[in-house]
């Protein structure tokens, strides 16, 4: 489970304005919001990445907080993250990108890695790319081995931000039923921020919309589907004339 309560966070301005949410235990939740509304740095502090100036962030049962940084460490490692633009080292094959985080949590048996590194690339539909590189793959197959490296820990928490940036829609249909059927085999609670509306509802449980840094809408797919609310309504059904 995840629960923010009244975080606020400021750079040289105000990001994230008294943000409350709470995303139950094996939820897909999808946080949406024109550009600069707050999403990316939200997903950051419930990364631990980021320290909010007010409020708290507590991720699996842990006030991120109140943690000092090895302790913090500890959560981390129970989170999976998809960053928005991929973050893949150019210098690593694909199978070492993959392995990473594996190794980094101090996983040393390489028949294991190996094993871990092959479940995922046939997950995503890579089998065989092991020794490919960055350079030589195309959008979509970064994002999906941005996807295979985000879940290769078999977190219990993973973050996506923008899985399906830059992508058409047909691939970026496939990657948003990936994702979904990534979390529904492995149960995980999952939080998604993407621009590509139609889509990400599609696989959604709850929506939460951004904007200004503040949460202006917390609810189910259907009731953010449905939602009288004028800039939610707007923003969901890309209707051009609107308060946005």
């Amino acid at each position: 489970m995840i629960e923010v309560s009244r975080l606020s966070k400021r750079f040289a301005t105000p990001v994230l304005r008294d943000v409350s949410l709470r995303v139950p235990t094996g939820c897909l939740y999808g946080l949406v919001g024109p550009g600069a509304s707050g999403k990316s740095v939200l997903l950051k502090c419930l990364a631990g990445l980021l320290r909010p100036e007010q409020g708290s962030v507590s991720v699996c049962g842990a006030t991120l907080g109140d943690l000092d940084e090895v302790s913090l460490q500890a959560v981390r490692n129970r989170i999976g993250m998809l960053f928005q633009n991929n973050a893949l080292f150019d210098h690593l094959t694909v199978r070492e990108n993959i392995a990473f985080p594996l190794r980094r949590r101090g996983v040393s048996d390489e028949s294991e890695i190996a094993a871990r590194v092959a479940d995922r690339l046939a997950a995503v539909s890579l089998a065989g790319f092991e020794d490919r590189m960055p350079g030589g793959l195309s959008g979509g197959q970064k994002k999906r081995v941005g996807v295979a490296r985000a879940t290769v820990t078999r977190a219990e928490v993973v973050l996506y931000d923008e899985p399906a940036a830059g992508l058409d829609p047909v691939t970026s249909q496939k990657i948003f039923d990936l994702l979904r059927a990534e979390q529904r085999e492995s149960g995980a609670t999952v939080v998604m921020v993407s621009s590509d509306i139609e889509r990400l509802l599609t696989v959604t449980d709850r929506v939460g919309m951004m904007l200004d840094g503040e949460l202006i809408f917390d609810g189910t797919t259907d009731e953010a589907l449905t939602s009288t609310h004028p800039v939610v309504k707007q923003f969901v059904h890309g209707e051009v004339d609107g308060p946005l």
